[in-house]
């Protein structure tokens, strides 16, 4: 089964298989399978053709993949260019929604550790 040009699992049940679309989490899945009545333990393989494309119909009606992904791009860019504070904690790379970063934030600015000395360089002997 393709949605959006992906493959979807087979091996998976729908309700897991579905998420790996950018855009889509369990709960969106589990939501969408059940208001079009499918049942969410079935497998991509157990699908017949009508189910299969009533399910691909009511994904294309979000948005998923490549336009969320340029949308999402388009909103950070525009932050940036007006020169917003989140624009500003994008481009430097450091953590966006007011979290500390005096410790923590490693996802955000890599793991480079300053270890802390003593203050004194050791004395060498002659």
């Amino acid at each position: 089964m393709r949605i959006k040009g992906i493959t979807i699992p087979d091996n998976k049940k729908l309700e897991y298989g579905l998420p790996i679309l950018y855009g889509i989490g369990r709960s969106l899945a589990r939501s969408v399978l059940i208001n079009i009545k499918i049942d969410p333990t079935k497998k991509p393989g157990e699908l017949s053709a009508s189910e299969e494309n009533i399910v691909r119909s009511e994904l294309e009606k979000l948005v998923l993949e490549g336009d969320l992904k340029r949308s999402v791009a388009g909103n950070i860019k525009r932050l940036k260019d007006i020169k917003a504070y989140r624009g500003v904690r994008h481009q430097r790379g450091l953590p966006v929604r007011g979290q500390r970063t005096k410790t923590n934030s490693r996802t955000r600015r890599g793991n480079v550790r300053k270890t802390m000395g003593t203050g004194r360089k050791a004395v060498e002997k002659k």
